[in-house]
């Protein structure tokens, strides 16, 4: 059974930085994708950023690229999610999500759904 568990959330000032982290589990093959998404109070849900971790093949939406890092160590079964310059508007729940049969990142991905989620964890920044 694959498990994904989300940590790292807080309070930051804006400016800050934050690092989340997802912890994997039940993985049995190499072609599936790590997403990170999240949800603002009032807004949809929308994708962030992804990797996959064989291959290290990234993707970010362009309201965080060169703010925010993916990464991955396979050894941990982890996946991060280094956050920096982070503003208000980044305030939201930040979800990992894991979708099987994939050796691509894209957004086109992250819209078409995700097999496995985690429980989120909040990220606030203040202004």
């Amino acid at each position: 059974e694959v498990q994904l568990v989300e940590s790292g959330g807080g309070l930051v000032q804006a400016g800050g930085s934050l690092r989340l982290s997802c912890a994997t589990s039940g993985f049995t093959r190499d072609d599936y994708a790590i997403a990170w998404f999240r949800q603002a109070p009032g807004k949809e849900r929308e994708g962030v950023s992804c990797i996959i971790p064989s291959d290290s093949n990234t993707w970010y939406d362009d309201s965080v690229k060169g703010r925010f890092t993916i990464s991955s160590d396979n050894a941990k079964n982890t996946v991060y999610l280094q956050m920096s310059e982070l503003k208000p508007e980044d305030t939201a729940v930040y979800y990992c999500a894991g979708d099987l049969y994939v050796t691509y990142c894209s957004g086109l991905l992250l819209l078409g759904g995700m097999d496995y989620w985690g429980e989120g964890t909040l990220v606030t920044v203040s202004s």
